[in-house]
């Protein structure tokens, strides 16, 4: 293989590295951000509850009430400081992730090529760009192979631009991407001093908008506020008219208006997001957007490439059939001149400082094989960029007494239309073809030209080339690829290979991995012969696409989401961005992706390994439905909160007022915790990756789920208010009446939680799920129930009283009876289930 030192290229050396860094600085932009921490104070004093709370605690304190005043204040302290600290947590695991994503870059240092962050590039560097990679400082090109660049970041202009190092634009800038070949630059400018950097833009300043889901549970919270506006005007209206005493009235209508606010539910699904994302990020899995997280449990189909997606990418150069002796030789035997003339034909069609791997492969043969290596006698003089349907590519090399070689590889299809061929020659290549092809191996036909001058023709396809011969790689599968698509088989995933290989490849490496439907095939010409409606039939039973690209791939993608099919597609090459940005869940590939293929996808597998994916689909179904499991809670356990507040107080029984703000505020911060942290933290259901993928509809509950909720929520009500009205009944004083629906409330809570930890398995299986957070919530939770009732400075306070064990026992008999009776129905499921 070429080194960049062969053309003498050696880069800055460790010292002249650490000089360059101390004079000109880093590579990144200095933009003045905002303060995030200010901005999160801001959005927590915009929050509904807390407005609440600061009028409820300066009424307190104006009417001389101190004590209820610094609590409700305190209160505000501890909502702030919970909704911070949530903050910090999101933001913690979107930074990680933005890290985790920052490109990389290949700088030459030392006289050899070395990976580094992009942000380590410095002025002198030797960056080395390639096909598919995005440009991350301005530089001047030193050397090149067929390199083109897309500038639409700075020009607006969509076309790539050929530039070399003899050339009036010989420039490359930050922000570009390589469309074509390779370059080799040397860095000018970094930072804020690149041409992108002074006109402003940052990639990190772009704003996402909010997804479907997210648009749902804030319009639900809105709604939910503007109810509260509503009864809260009301509530204080009937007040005021019963006893003309403003403050007063006011403190009870604010009571009921904070039982109506689920300001849970968006702090719950902000953590259960950012925190999902975290996980991922630690599986290997970098999510770049938000939304995918959501996304990703409604997966019904995956597209995955083959080469290092299916197989292992290592690309071994396994047999070659020349036509002069028309056999197949593996490359393990002795070769003959004739095999040893195909490697070498086959070297000088591919670029000097190959990238790709089946590039190397052919340079690394040739290496082993050759005792006078000619790649530093030979200089390339003329290219033609890899192109035509099918693809190939061509390079012309002169030496210093202008010996010429014009060697050309690519598509055997696209070689056998320029080459010099009898009938009988063509038919012993297609048979070859098909003898390689159902083993699996991957082919390249390779040809040479005799030309004379340098006059040279402008499409490659009209020099007239001998056709030399053909080398197949052999790419194995990956050892756990049948596993992988096994588990998406039981999912209720299709998998559908879209390849750039020919049909009998696909189909030979398809049906080594046991893959369904090997045997039904089609190739991109014959895809783009179909109309959409023919197409959107078509995808439904076929899973084999060859000969893909990149308009192919991106009908196949709009064809089945067309088919109401939520779409995953992998992808690595630059071809693959339309794809990737139109699929649902684009991902990429993190070591053999291009940066562009990164850019376009939403997620990165960081080790390339497809089985990621499995576990990617699992979390996301995990998040999806504990988010769910955390919303209905919030539900269930705001209803009896707001009835047992609101019936009372409208039909005006013996103690109307059962609760204050106060109240309201320690039930809300024992709800808060439980169902963003508990649930969050809860484990996937053993039969979510069994089940067929959520339908991506509009609807986040349906109305059987909505409805258990409100049943449940209504059956905690009828338990409090009958402890209400036993009370009364029995001659309770106020604070034992409040004790005991308080506590009642409090018992419900913790068996809501424990029962709600799945709507089919009982509370039984569920207790040995592994969860450490639910006995300590569940711990703290009982710990401050019992302290503020038996803790008489706290009791007081509150205006609580405290229970006898009889009273208490009551309390968690009705608290347990009000949600344990969903057991049974649960019960019912699953008998329903085994008929």
């Amino acid at each position: 293989m070429t080194n960049p030192t062969d053309f003498g290229i050696t880069g800055l050396t460790d010292q002249q590295v650490d000089a360059s860094k101390e004079k000109h600085g880093v590579n990144s932009f200095n933009y003045k951000k905002e303060n995030s921490f200010l901005n999160a104070l801001k959005s927590i004093a915009k929050e509904p509850m807390v407005i609440l709370l600061l009028i409820a605690s300066s009424i307190y304190f104006i009417t001389g009430n101190y004590g209820d005043g610094v609590f409700l204040a305190s209160a505000i302290i501890l909502v702030g400081s919970i909704s911070l600290y949530q903050d910090s947590r999101s933001r913690k695991a979107l930074e990680n992730l933005e890290n985790l994503t920052h490109p990389k870059s290949k700088v030459i240092r030392n006289g050899a090529v070395v990976e580094i962050d992009s942000q380590d590039i410095v002025v002198g560097d030797f960056l080395m760009v390639e096909e598919g990679t995005t440009i991350s400082a301005d530089g001047v090109i030193v050397h090149s192979n067929d390199f083109s660049v897309n500038e639409s970041i700075l020009t607006g202009e969509s076309l790539s631009v050929y530039k070399d190092a003899t050339s009036t634009d010989n420039l490359i800038f930050t922000g570009s991407t390589v469309a074509s070949g390779l370059a080799i630059a040397q860095i000018t400018a970094i930072g804020n001093l690149t041409k992108l950097g002074e006109i402003g833009k940052s990639l990190e300043n772009i704003n996402q908008e909010k997804t479907p889901l997210e648009l749902k549970i804030f319009n639900f919270v809105k709604s939910m506020s503007i109810l509260g506006g509503v009864v809260f005007l009301l509530v204080w209206g009937i007040n005021y008219l019963r006893s003309g005493i403003v403050l007063d009235s006011l403190l009870k209508a604010l009571t009921l208006a904070m039982s109506i606010l689920p300001e849970e539910i968006p702090v719950a699904f902000t953590t259960f997001m950012a925190l999902g994302a975290w996980r991922l990020m630690k599986m290997g899995i970098v999510v770049k957007q938000m939304k995918t997280v959501e996304t990703l449990g409604s997966a019904t189909v995956i597209c995955t490439d083959k080469t290092g997606t299916i197989t292992q990418n290592k690309m071994a150069l396994a047999k070659l059939f020349t036509l002069k002796t028309g056999n197949i030789v593996n490359t393990k035997d002795i070769l003959g001149d004739n095999e040893k003339e195909l490697i070498t034909t086959s070297m000088w069609a591919s670029e000097p400082i190959p990238f790709d791997p089946m590039e190397i492969a052919i340079h690394n043969a040739y290496g082993t094989l050759t005792d006078n290596d000619e790649r530093p006698n030979y200089k390339m003089v003329h290219e033609y960029p890899l192109g035509g349907k099918p693809p190939m590519m061509t390079h012309v090399f002169q030496d210093d007494e202008g010996n010429q070689i014009i060697a050309a590889k690519g598509a055997p299809e696209a070689i056998i239309a320029v080459a010099n061929l009898t009938i009988s020659e063509i038919e012993m290549i297609q048979n070859t073809l098909t003898e390689l092809g159902k083993d699996g191996f991957r082919m390249l036909a390779v040809g040479m030209a005799i030309f004379e001058g340098e006059n040279y023709p402008k499409k490659q396809q009209d020099f007239k080339f001998d056709f030399k011969g053909i080398i197949a790689f052999y790419d194995p599968p990956k050892d756990n690829i049948i596993q992988v698509l096994k588990d998406f088989d039981s999912a209720g995933i299709q998998v559908k290979l879209v390849t750039g290989d020919n049909a009998n490849t696909a189909m030979a490496i398809a049906k080594q991995i046991n893959f369904k439907g090997y045997e039904k095939c089609i190739s991109g010409d014959e895809l783009m012969l179909l109309t959409d409606a023919e197409l959107q039939e078509k995808v439904k039973d076929i899973n084999v696409f060859s000969r893909m690209f990149p308009d192919a791939k991106l009908r196949i993608v709009n064809a089945l989401k067309k088919n109401n099919e939520v779409v995953a597609m992998t992808g690595d090459g630059v071809n693959d961005g339309p794809a990737l940005k139109a699929s649902h869940i684009g991902i990429a590939m993190g070591k053999k992706g291009t940066e562009i293929a990164k850019q376009a996808a939403s997620l990165i597998l960081v080790d390339d390994d497809l089985y990621k994916m499995v576990d990617a689909v699992a979390m996301g179904r995990k998040i999806y439905t504990n988010l769910k499991k955390a919303i209905q809670y919030i539900i269930s356990i705001h209803i009896p909160i707001i009835l047992t507040v609101f019936i009372p107080l409208a039909l005006r029984w013996i103690y109307p007022n059962i609760f204050s703000p106060s109240h309201v505020i320690i039930l809300e911060l024992i709800m808060g915790p439980t169902c963003s942290i508990i649930f969050e933290n809860e484990p996937m259901e053993k039969n979510l990756m069994i089940k067929k993928p959520r339908p991506f509809s509009t609807t986040f509950f349906n109305y059987k789920e909505l409805t258990t909720s409100v049943i449940q929520g209504l059956a905690i009500t009828i338990g409090a208010l009958v402890i209400y009205q036993y009370t009364v009944a029995v001659g309770f004083s106020e604070n034992t009446t409040r004790t005991m629906v308080f506590m009642v409330l409090i018992v419900a809570n913790i068996f809501l939680t424990l029962v709600n930890r799945s709507f089919y398995y009982s509370i039984f299986t569920t207790l040995k799920y592994k969860n450490n957070l639910v006995p300590l919530i569940i711990g703290l939770t009982i710990i401050l129930s019992l302290a503020i009732i038996y803790i008489p400075v706290l009791a007081n306070f509150f205006e609580f009283e405290s229970l006898t064990l009889s009273q208490l026992g009551l309390t968690i008999l009705i608290g347990a009876i009000s949600v344990l009776w969903y057991e049974f129905v649960k019960a019912a499921k699953r008998a329903k289930k085994k008929v």
